[in-house]
């Protein structure tokens, strides 16, 4: 059964409107021509992440999201995506938008990358930003 879960690691965080929130991740990858195995969300704090960054990644720096694929077929997405609260709340601020609002766009960043996009060029990097914009118009919450 193909399910999305949210937890909390190392932070108190709950979730609006989270049947909401599955249901507009769900409608993406069925829009990429994906299918939902199992995603799972852990909303942390900066330094769990840090943590996190360091071990796998052998990256010594903060950051918002860190995304682990665990797909095993093509087509199927399943994968853990890790979210700093405190990163959300910082960037919300920096660009002048809504905390849900930043978090809904790191919410949809994450599932891309498990649907293929990545954010390591320029380029690809725009394609990627045009297309959260593009999920986070279709959301029917805020």
């Amino acid at each position: 059964m193909p399910a999305i879960h949210f937890f909390e690691e190392d932070i108190a965080y709950k979730l609006r409107d989270k049947t909401k929130v599955k249901q507009w991740i769900k409608a993406a990858i069925v829009e990429e021509g994906f299918t939902l195995q199992e995603l799972t969300y852990i909303f942390c704090s900066d330094e769990y992440l840090l943590k996190i960054n360091q071990e796998y990644l052998d990256h010594d720096t903060y950051t918002d999201i860190i995304t682990f694929d665990s797909s095993e077929e093509e087509g199927l997405i399943a994968g853990d995506i890790f979210i700093s609260i405190p990163r959300i709340k910082e960037n919300a601020e920096k660009f002048s938008v809504s905390e849900t609002d930043e978090l809904h766009r790191v919410i949809i960043h994450g599932a891309l990358h498990l649907l293929g996009y990545t954010d390591k060029t320029a380029s690809s990097k725009k394609k990627m930003s045009l297309k959260e914009d593009h999920y986070l118009t279709k959301r029917v919450f805020n």
